[in-house]
């Protein structure tokens, strides 16, 4: 009949979905990642927390993967400060992944940031 449709469906909400992860897995990728292992702090903005150690594996401009034995809520908001130079940034907890025995895999989106990165170099021996 003309006058009768099929019920509607809901697949634009879920198409809208799958393009948008799409879309951020082909971003993350597009920016180069560099390799760099660097003592941070990680920080609840509640106050009452106390600063958790992290390590980082690798970062990009926008982002830092780090390595503590804490685990993270995804979209917490935290600071990071790393410890050997001036970087300090705002950041979002994009995934957190347990890696073992109180190890966990940490994907942080970096929302502000200042200051440059650094790592302790190695004396030369003398």
């Amino acid at each position: 009949m003309l006058g009768s449709f099929p019920p509607p469906t809901f697949i634009l909400p879920s198409l809208h979905r799958t393009v948008g992860y799409l879309m951020q897995a082909v971003a993350r990728r597009l920016e180069d990642r560099v390799p760099l292992a660097v003592r941070v702090d990680l920080c609840s903005l509640n106050v009452r927390h106390p600063a958790k150690e992290g390590l980082t594996e690798n970062i990009s401009a926008h982002g830092a993967r780090v390595v503590s034995s804490h685990p993270w809520k995804e979209n917490d908001r935290l600071n990071l400060w790393c410890m050997p130079g001036d970087f300090r940034a705002r950041a979002r907890v994009v995934y957190c992944e347990p890696l073992g025995r109180r190890s966990y895999a940490i994907g942080l989106q970096l929302l502000a940031s200042s200051g440059k990165w650094k790592t302790l170099r190695a004396k030369p021996s003398s």
